[in-house]
């Protein structure tokens, strides 16, 4: 499999992973859009949302439950932080494994409201 976040799980691609369990690890972007720009991963290969499996679903909760305590954690928990998950080209997903964006910092844009 030639998938980047599979090699950072496999340890075959270094990364600073800033946490990590059975299921999920997290490190940071390599091209940040915001002072905090954390990608929350699982380990699992699963290559977008609409691949995510009935049985996986409790990832997406484990993904959320952890980015709120790494927001806590950089100090952005107060201030507000934003969570991406992109899914598929059109939707602007640059790796094809299921990854959310943890984002905040600074002001981030409103355009979604």
């Amino acid at each position: 499999m030639d998938c980047v976040f599979c090699k950072i799980v496999a340890k075959e691609i270094p990364a600073n992973i800033i946490y990590q369990d059975n299921n999920v690890i997290a490190f940071p972007d390599i091209n940040p859009l915001a002072p905090t720009h954390l990608l929350i991963i699982p380990r699992k290969h699963i290559p977008s949302l609409p691949h995510l499996a009935e049985a996986d679903s409790s990832l997406i909760r484990d993904m959320v439950h952890i980015a709120n305590q790494l927001a806590k954690r950089q100090g952005i928990s107060a201030s507000g932080y934003r969570l991406v998950i992109n899914s598929g080209k059109q939707g602007g997903q640059g790796v094809s494994h299921l990854h959310m964006h943890l984002l905040g910092g600074r002001q981030l844009s409103s355009a979604l409201g």
